[in-house]
């Protein structure tokens, strides 16, 4: 049976490790944040992480429940949540202590603020970040994670059993009421019930409706390639011609107008309406057409492209240790943020230059670390397996002896 290194993809580690590289670039507080953030449109790199590791985590795990069965399948995606929380948990634990004290001894606003609620009741806000309930600015992505990754097993199962119609419908239905804020007056309600301390500007920026229709996308197509089917049909010419007409005008406005289709939304009266169409935190409608343009070329010309091209090994590397580099990341920003401050129009270009070198340099030390550790944990593996092999193989020849 090959390794479970042979079975990985180079293409999807590369593909995720250019989207920690390109997050890290838009979260470090630089002057190359806004130039290189959202560079191929309106679509930022969260939205092909999320979907990436919802099609890889349905791939990898179809594969398991075939060889294994449906627990497989489910302890698979439950151990991941574990390990994610624990990611978020002690990426808490940081905020809350040293970039707390940090920020507090350098009277550093770009900490106090994003930590108002925190010190403002330390006890709920830690015990509600426990919970996923509180989850400040940059802490609010790998919550969603773990909730997705949660809900993903009975998705695929039911997928698996019944058909995706029925889920992919009330997916986008879902998405449709995240567009009219309605996940905001379930949480209110619920807050109010339940008696819930934590307001919802505090619960993260992203909209859980929304998005968990990206993640059910990832997860149904890598659904079908872990059962050997094609990922999408193959589109027709027609197709793949408004793709690249949709991409290349989202490229071409995005470098023109900025990181907001109308920055100034006095010049027309709709202005308003097509920025909240384009925007990021409820995976508005164009951000999404914009997307799947991008998901649809990358399918239809990454196999041709990918065999002419030399392998970018930095970035598989990157791509292979994905959790434990984008919790560095988090991490090396609140430092930053804390050290440096949100604005950079008073620093130098070297010190901006340093801060990025210093954290990738960083960053590709978790990658090795990571890699080495998980060589490691693979050849334990493998020598347990073969010793419980050998004993097997004596103690059938025993009984045949006798």
């Amino acid at each position: 049976m090959p390794s479970a290194a042979s079975q990985r993809q180079w293409e999807i580690d590369a593909l995720r490790g250019l989207m920690l590289v390109l997050m890290t670039l838009t979260h470090l507080p630089t002057r190359f944040a806004t130039p290189l953030s959202q560079p191929f449109g309106f679509v930022s790199a969260a939205e092909g992480f999320v979907f990436l590791s919802a099609l890889v985590a349905a791939k990898v795990y179809t594969l398991k429940q075939q060889r294994e069965g449906d627990a497989a399948l489910t302890r698979g995606f439950h151990g991941r949540a574990l390990k994610i929380w624990a990611v978020q948990a002690a990426l808490l634990c940081c905020l809350f202590t040293l970039i707390a004290l940090l920020g507090l001894l350098m009277d550093q606003p770009a900490v106090t603020d994003l930590l108002s609620f925190y010190l403002e009741r330390p006890l709920v806000a830690f015990v509600a970040g426990l919970m996923l309930i509180y989850n400040p600015p940059l802490l609010d992505i790998l919550p969603m994670y773990v909730l997705f990754m949660l809900a993903s097993p009975l998705l695929l199962l039911a997928g698996g059993r019944r058909g995706w119609a029925v889920i992919l419908a009330a997916s986008a239905g879902l998405w449709v009421a995240a567009q009219l804020d309605v996940g905001t007056h379930l949480y209110e309600a619920a807050a109010r019930w339940a008696r819930i301390p934590v307001p919802v500007r505090e619960t993260g920026a992203f909209e859980l409706l929304g998005w968990q229709f990206l993640w059910v996308l990832g997860l149904w197509m890598g659904a079908r390639a872990g059962r050997g089917e094609a990922v999408l049909p193959p589109p027709g010419p027609g197709l793949v011609r408004a793709a690249w007409a949709v991409a290349l005008v989202g490229l071409a406005w995005r470098h023109a107008a900025g990181q907001v289709p109308f920055p100034d939304t006095s010049v027309h009266a709709w202005a308003p309406a097509v920025n909240a169409a384009f925007d990021k935190w409820h995976l508005g409608p164009l951000r999404l057409l914009n997307l799947a343009a991008l998901v649809l070329l990358a399918l239809h010309h990454g196999p041709a492209l990918a065999a002419r091209l030399r392998r970018p090994r930095a970035l598989e590397l990157l791509g292979r240790a994905s959790l434990p580099v984008f919790g560095a990341h988090l991490l090396l920003v609140l430092l930053a943020l804390a050290f440096f401050g949100a604005a950079h129009g008073g620093r130098s270009w070297w010190v901006d230059t340093g801060i990025l070198a210093v954290s990738f340099a960083v960053l590709w030390a978790v990658a090795l670390g990571s890699d080495a550790i998980d060589r490691h944990a693979a050849g334990v593996k493998a020598r347990w397996k073969a010793r419980r092999e050998r004993r097997r193989q004596r103690r059938v020849s025993a009984g045949g002896g006798r």
